[in-house]
């Protein structure tokens, strides 16, 4: 059972890498005082594909942190 919990762990690691690297990049300035970018404080709606890989990012997330848990309550015994 722990062996098996490793791998599914390893796996949902490797996936979550891939996932993330996926993401597509906002092109957000970091400065504040930047006038040229007026949507400072607009926030617009992740749609489409941005919005399937945060679900499914968030999904992997917590994925991985159940299975890690599991991992952790099996080898405190």
């Amino acid at each position: 059972m722990y062996n098996l919990l490793l791998i599914i762990l390893l796996s949902i690691s490797a996936i979550l890498i891939i996932a993330i690297f996926m993401q597509p990049t906002k092109n957000q300035s970091s400065n504040v005082f930047d006038s040229s970018n007026g949507e400072l404080f607009e926030h617009s709606k992740p749609r489409g594909f941005e919005a399937v890989m945060q679900r499914l990012t968030g999904f992997l997330v917590f994925a991985w942190l159940l299975v890690a848990l599991l991992l952790t309550i099996l080898s405190s015994r």
